[in-house]
């Protein structure tokens, strides 16, 4: 796939830009149908809508409205038979669309669309609702490429998608985002065509048949319906999103499920050959349906079930049904069968994952209603034979912190190994374009996954999530002409530099990852084990640590300097970086007419980047300090060296106090308070057994400076205190009274 699709992007750019782009325009996804003429025209509020008889052209019909309003600042108002028209018509049968791997057409036409653009008449015509819908969409978006005046390209566009099913994963698991913030989330797939907007909620729903289970934060029923109906008049299902067996810490944590564990030392994966599981699952199940009445699918996220018939243990033995069915694969497909079998018996059709343990061989002990949400190079051929559907699944952020690798660091700028280099977007968009899947599957649809496992915020997500999935709407575009594009859809006509801006943050969080070294962690648990099985004994986890200076008059002669003088050079040029990046946003929130609330948390992660550049400079000045007071003559000279060192480890605590508590207050601008106690509930705090996930490592927002917080730096200071208070005392100078608080945020 790889070659394919560099071969493809060569052949783009001897290719040039696509019509709508080369004339100024920017549309997501690229239409499939383009032929311009070459004039251009007006249009205003001067224009009357006309609408063809049909019920289902109210939400078009709304959304041109709302996306007039928003985007242009009128609304039409023309009248006369003079007056310029703009026509929506919802006319069965009339869209003819061209090729699609998708093979129910039928699904497919009715996304078609057929716009005819001319100076005094614009046609906007479909088969059905959401292709007018889809329809007024690209409108908008073409209103929205130029500054001031709205102009549009004469011409005609014929467009349809490539498969029924354009989805992105939203990853609530370790926050809440407020309402309003749901719903712009919920707009914004909307506008790029997303049809399919899956919710990881974990902890943040209020399950009445588990209360236990819900966190402080966390939304209603009634909320949930809320957000199912808005995403319905926007053709966005909302899709409940529930792990099981595996990655159900924030079940399995609770006392009062700690007997439905596989491994009752571990709290990351559920018995499978437990009736009380299923009693457990199937109310969670149906608390969710409730909530999220006129939705067509629920996601069963079998995701990494790991440990499936290995255990046999006193309060699960796994181990002895999986060999009476033959394989591990076979009990987890056992299992797949009745969670899947509860949920289509209330209506749903089911996406799971279909991953290891399952192999080809088991495949056939899965029901053929269930869909894959994952192509499987090995399987995929096997899957299209026994009549189940896929979905090519890929991802936009895997482990990155702070920021997706949007675009790679070059090696010479990291202090370590790397095993390789990304680009989200490129890479993304291959998989959904160019995966030998589309050949060797029954494909309906994609998956766009923004795991936010390391504690991301979701704004940085959107360049990925509105480019891959375009891909499943038209998979011939040119992903760099996308991401331009996506620019200035996002942030308005009038930005400029975005491609810089998102190069720069991606080098910044990189070298925020990068710079600093690999320790075993002891401040969590162990692992229990990983994907190649149980760990005996636990493994720890890791944590990152940078080395501090030696303290004179000890004994240390190691050279601190010498060994992290890359360290030190790298952190003055990303320092210079971040300036730039800086300078940028600042003009780019002056300048963007859309979602300047990005470009606020763009600019607390630069501060973040930028503390951690500050910091390592500062441990640099610091180890200078003592170094002088090592080789001081006069000991009034040595003791103002040390006390010089001592303020700037002062110094780095303010600063990086300041910085979260303005991370934090930009953060929960969109998030609930990450908080212990709200509501009437309480959270349990306890990490998940087999997944280290950056945000588990806290209850509230410090896991943003959380490896500040766990560098020894405390008894660092102490001890250099006293070093400096004894050696004061002994050339008779004053002692000085240290207190120092490094764990302390306030």
């Amino acid at each position: 796939m790889r070659i394919g699709f560099i071969i493809f992007l060569l052949a783009a750019a001897l290719q040039g830009a696509s019509p709508l782009f080369s004339r100024g325009y920017t549309v997501i996804p690229e239409p499939r149908q383009v032929v311009l003429r070459d004039s251009d025209f007006s249009f205003g509020p001067r224009w009357r809508l006309e609408v063809g008889a049909s019920g289902e052209s109210e939400l078009a019909i709304a959304e041109l409205k709302e996306g007039l309003a928003e985007r242009c600042h009128y609304d039409l108002h023309g009248a006369g038979r003079r007056a310029p028209v703009l026509r929506l018509a919802i006319v069965p049968k009339s869209v003819a669309i061209g090729a699609a791997i998708d093979g129910n057409k039928v699904v497919i036409a009715e996304q078609a669309y057929r716009i005819e653009l001319s100076a005094n008449r614009i046609s906007i015509t479909a088969n059905a609702g959401a292709g007018l819908f889809y329809g007024v969409v690209t409108l908008i978006q073409l209103l929205s490429s130029h500054i001031g005046e709205s102009r549009l390209p004469e011409g005609e566009i014929v467009d349809w998608p490539d498969l029924r099913q354009r989805q992105i994963y939203w990853d609530d698991a370790h926050h809440l985002d407020r309402m309003e913030e749901f719903k712009r989330a919920i707009r914004q797939c909307a506008f790029y065509k997303i049809n399919g907007f899956l919710i990881k909620l974990e902890g943040h729903f209020q399950f009445r048949s588990a209360p236990a289970l819900v966190e402080p934060q966390a939304l209603s029923p009634g909320e949930y319906q809320e957000l199912t109906d808005y995403g319905l008049r926007h053709y966005v299902q909302v899709i409940p999103y529930l792990d099981a067996p595996a990655h159900i810490a924030f079940i399995l944590k609770h006392p009062e499920y700690a007997t439905l564990r596989e491994y009752p030392e571990s709290n990351y994966e559920l018995c499978v050959t437990n009736p009380d599981s299923y009693k457990l699952l199937f109310g969670m199940f149906d608390d969710l349906i409730a909530a999220n009445r006129g939705v067509r699918y629920f996601y069963l996220s079998t995701d990494e079930a790991y440990y499936v018939g290995l255990a046999n243990n006193s309060q699960c033995q796994e181990q002895l049904s999986a060999q009476k069915l033959g394989s591990v694969g076979k009990l987890l497909a056992e299992f797949v069968t009745k969670a899947a079998g509860h949920l289509r018996e209330r209506g749903r059709e089911v996406v799971f994952w279909g991953e290891y343990p399952l192999k080809p061989d088991d495949l056939p002990s899965l029901p053929r209603y269930i869909i894959n949400g994952e192509v499987d190079r090995q399987a995929d051929r096997k899957y299209k034979e026994l009549g189940i559907r896929q979905m090519i699944y890929t991802s936009i952020e895997g482990e990155e912190k702070l920021f997706p690798d949007y675009f790679a660091l070059p090696e010479n700028k990291l202090l370590h190994r790397r095993r390789s280099a990304h680009n989200e977007v490129i890479d993304a968009f291959g998989k959904i374009a160019y995966d030998s899947s589309r050949q060797n599957s029954d494909l309906i649809g994609v998956v766009v996954a923004g795991w936010a496992d390391m504690g991301l915020h979701p704004e940085t997500f959107w360049l990925g999530y509105g480019t891959a999935t375009s891909a499943s709407w038209n998979p011939s575009a040119d992903p760099r002409e996308l991401m331009s594009s996506f620019y200035t859809l996002y942030f308005g006509p009038a930005s400029i530099r975005m491609d810089r801006i998102y190069q720069l943050l991606s080098f910044q969080a990189q070298f925020w990852s990068d710079s600093w070294d690999t320790v075993e962690s002891k401040a969590r648990k162990p692992i229990f084990g990983n994907s190649f099985g149980v760990f005996n004994p636990p493994r720890p986890a890791k944590d990152q640590t940078l080395p501090l200076p030696p303290i004179p008059f000890t004994g240390d002669t190691s050279n601190w300097g010498s060994n992290n003088a890359r360290r030190l050079e790298l952190a003055a040029e990303f320092r210079a970086a971040n300036d730039e990046l800086t300078g940028l946003l600042l003009e780019n929130i002056r300048r963007t007419t859309h979602n300047r609330y990005a470009l606020e948390v763009f600019l607390a992660i630069n501060a973040l980047c930028r503390n951690n550049l500050e910091m390592i400079g500062r441990l640099g000045q610091i180890n200078t300090h003592l170094t002088v007071a090592s080789q001081a003559k006069e000991p009034p000279t040595a003791v103002r060296e040390l006390d010089e060192a001592l303020d700037l480890v002062e110094k780095i605590r303010l600063e990086r106090n300041q910085v979260l508590r303005d991370s934090i207050a930009t953060w929960t601008k969109a998030w609930l308070p990450r908080v212990e106690e709200a509501n009437g509930r309480r959270f349990l705090h306890e990490v998940d057994d087999v997944k280290d996930h950056l945000p588990d490592r806290t209850v509230d927002m410090s896991y943003l400076v959380y490896r500040d917080i766990q560098l020894p730096m405390q008894p660092w200071a102490e001890k250099l205190a006293d070093v400096r208070n004894h050696y004061a005392e002994s050339h008779q100078l004053a002692r000085r009274e240290f207190r120092f608080r490094w764990a302390d945020l306030k």
